[in-house]
């Protein structure tokens, strides 16, 4: 069986300098708010190409933070609306509306599965306050209109890079390109703690400083709080493993290229949808870490069973899209027919840093031996 994600494998490829970390974090007898995270926050900060990181448990957190904090400082009250893909993984929506928020879906550009900039004019209103940008599947989804826009119109640009650590636009990394981020170090991410996990990138200082307090019960010093916060913190042991693997980044999103770029150059199976990446010469374009390698197929069912029978683990990201969820019932009626369809072809094809080529060659011969 090839694996969609084999994280025993992939965790075991630096499991002695892991282990190292690990040991290091028990023998020092600090697990919480330590030396571990502050390193994490400092590395990750200068790889990212920004002032301020902060340490959250996970995704989501990061997130609700980010629109908290814009609540807390005045840019946004409750029943602002921000602007968010519609094809995307429902934590981007749940932290715009915990936080009694409005979010406005917008559909994807087939081509590329990310938020369509040609669509954001039409939909902003006095009560539009921000623009999040998910950067599906590990491809950077800002470009300039979309920065001129957010100037435009003075809106906050928020990046959900839950899926593309290290990913570029142009000579910038995302995370770096709005006025906030959200990052996931869920284990499967490219970059995965061994837990969950997640951070909060800026380059503003008063932001940052709220961001940090909201995460630790709204306290910058112990029994003071200043606001009404949460139990959000990046344990020291999480924070080491991130240490780790954050050193070995680069070089296994660029096995991942490697990876998308033989599949694009060999499956040539015509009831199949390859992804369209922002430039033909994928092994060099840095703007995608390929998180995923989502193909498309009206047939998708019959796809992935035969895939299986044949031995090839494939998933669906995502098969029911938020609009369509029971937690947004409000919503169920409303049609994004972009969405709509990318959720019922999608299915996503096993790419990870340490693929053997006999692997990615049998998961190749079996699509382009399918007779759809």
């Amino acid at each position: 069986m090839i694996k969609f994600l084999d994280l025993n494998e992939v965790n075991n490829k630096y499991s002695d300098v892991i282990k190292e970390a690990i040991n290091r974090v028990l023998d020092s007898g600090w697990y919480l708010l330590g030396e571990e995270t502050n390193s994490f926050e400092s590395e990750f900060s200068e790889f990212i190409g920004v002032k301020h990181t902060i340490g959250v448990a996970n995704g989501l957190d990061a997130l609700r933070i980010i629109f908290r904090a814009y609540l807390e400082l005045g840019y946004m009250s409750e029943g602002d609306e921000v602007i968010v893909p519609a094809n995307t993984y429902i934590a981007s929506i749940l932290a715009i509306s915990d936080n009694r928020l409005k979010p406005v879906l917008v559909e994807p550009d087939i081509n590329t599965y990310n938020i369509n900039p040609d669509m954001l004019e039409a939909i902003i209103t006095e009560k539009t306050k921000a623009i999040l940008i998910v950067h599906l599947y590990g491809q950077n989804a800002y470009c300039e209109k979309i920065g001129e826009i957010c100037k435009k119109y003075k809106l906050k640009l928020i990046e959900d890079c839950a899926q593309a650590q290290g990913a570029y636009f142009k000579d910038k990394r995302v995370g770096s390109l709005g006025d906030s981020a959200g990052f996931s170090f869920y284990p499967g991410k490219n970059l995965g703690a061994m837990g969950d996990a997640g951070a909060i990138t800026t380059n503003d200082d008063e932001f940052a400083d709220v961001c940090r307090a909201l995460g630790n019960y709204g306290s910058h010093i112990k029994y003071e709080n200043i606001y009404k916060g949460y139990n959000s913190r990046l344990d020291e042991l999480q924070a080491a493993i991130l240490r780790v693997k954050l050193k070995y980044l680069n070089k296994d999103n660029q096995n991942r290229r490697e990876v998308a770029q033989y599949y694009i150059d060999n499956i040539h199976n015509t009831g199949i949808v390859l992804p369209t990446p922002n430039s033909k010469l994928i092994t060099n374009n840095l703007s995608h870490v390929w998180h995923l390698f989502v193909i498309r197929s009206k047939e998708r069912d019959r796809l992935q069973k035969y895939l299986a029978e044949n031995g090839i683990q494939t998933l669906i990201h995502y098969p029911i899209p938020p609009h369509k969820q029971l937690a947004y019932k409000e919503w169920n009626e409303l049609t994004y027919p972009i969405t709509e369809k990318v959720s019922r072809e999608v299915v996503s094809l096993p790419i990870n840093p340490i693929m053997f080529d006999y692997e990615i060659n049998d998961v190749v011969d079996k699509i382009n031996n399918l007779d759809f």
